[in-house]
């Protein structure tokens, strides 16, 4: 009796090792399929641009080399959309990204940055060539953390800097008019603060606003007969129509400050001028640590470029007339 019993506890005890192996076996073999199906990932980024010029296709192109540089050019499939300078579009846009559940959503502009936050709050959400994402968001007191699903890098270049410039090229202006987009939230924003600056200078300030790129060339005449100089901050429907604005100021060799080296190129004299490859590269950064888990997005801090070079368009100065002053480099062909 006792020999059968210790034979039936021997065979029960087998049976018991021989399932924990068959449970060991299993755990690791999906722990390797989740390993290796996390390395096999290949992450979907849709891209919304509001609108193709210069800055934001430098922005474009540097997130994405960054993303490939970082987690290899076979991981990820870039969906990119240009919104044409519509709102609208670029609501439909994300609304498409949203319905394909792409692993991220990076929003070059504010507009596009504005219609994904209102599209997702489940999907990370990365801007780029924001100015300010308290205005953008509509976030009271905002301490440079969104605190959702969205973080990424702003392209505000010091104001006061450039209100400083205004004077550096020219000396004996009196009235001073501000050229922007009464549509684009951060260019509003931009305008106040540089007003308040050339106001506390002493001069006179005008603000002339276009609702979009059909009364640029108008409202720009009318700046540039009424002002001695005039100030363009980093608004997307002006660098988009830089040579319109060129061409009808240009005539009335009234000088343009612009908030960035785009728009200098085209119609500007001079900037403080942020890299917007640069830019779009750290976003990428960033976006490679969100997607590989390495950050959490709701408490990613927004970044910013923290060296703005001082640049001047040498054709258009030698057109005014106008000595540089030193400090500056010349914004190369």
């Amino acid at each position: 009796m006792k020999k059968l019993g210790s034979v039936v506890l021997a065979a029960l005890l087998a049976l018991v090792m021989l399932c924990f192996a068959a449970c060991t076996v299993q755990i690791g073999d999906i722990t390797e399929d989740e390993n290796t199906s996390q390395t096999n990932k290949t992450y979907k980024v849709g891209i919304c641009q509001l609108v193709q010029h210069e800055a934001l296709d430098a922005a474009t192109e540097g997130f994405k080399q960054a993303l490939t540089d970082k987690l290899g050019a076979d991981k990820v499939e870039f969906d990119v959309q240009n919104g044409s300078g519509q709102t609208d579009m670029c609501v439909t846009i994300v609304n498409s990204f949203v319905s394909q559940k792409v692993d991220l959503i990076m929003a070059n502009a504010t507009p596009a940055l504005q219609a994904a936050a209102n599209a997702t709050l489940d999907i990370p959400i990365l801007g780029t060539s924001i100015t300010e994402y308290g205005v953008a968001l509509d976030i009271e007191n905002f301490n440079g953390v969104v605190g959702r699903n969205i973080s990424g890098t702003s392209d505000l270049a010091p104001l006061a800097e450039q209100a400083d410039m205004v004077l550096e090229f020219a000396p004996e202006a009196k009235t001073v008019g501000i050229l922007y987009c009464s549509a684009e939230a951060n260019s509003v924003y931009q305008a106040k603060v540089v007003k308040e600056a050339l106001e506390g200078k002493g001069l006179t300030v005008k603000i002339f606003t276009f609702s979009d790129s059909n009364d640029v060339s108008q409202v720009s005449s009318q700046a540039a007969s009424e002002c001695d100089a005039l100030y363009i901050p980093t608004d997307n429907t002006a660098a988009s129509c830089a040579e319109t604005i060129n061409g009808v100021v240009a005539p009335t060799k009234t000088p343009i400050i612009a908030g960035e080296e785009g728009i200098c190129r085209g119609c500007g004299v001079a900037t403080l001028s942020i890299s917007y490859y640069n830019l779009g590269y750290k976003t990428g950064e960033m976006a490679a640590e969100v997607l590989t888990g390495k950050a959490d997005i709701t408490t990613l801090a927004i970044a910013y470029d923290e060296h703005p070079v001082k640049k001047y368009n040498k054709t258009l100065c030698d057109e005014l007339g106008i000595t540089v002053p030193e400090g500056y480099e010349a914004i190369a062909d």
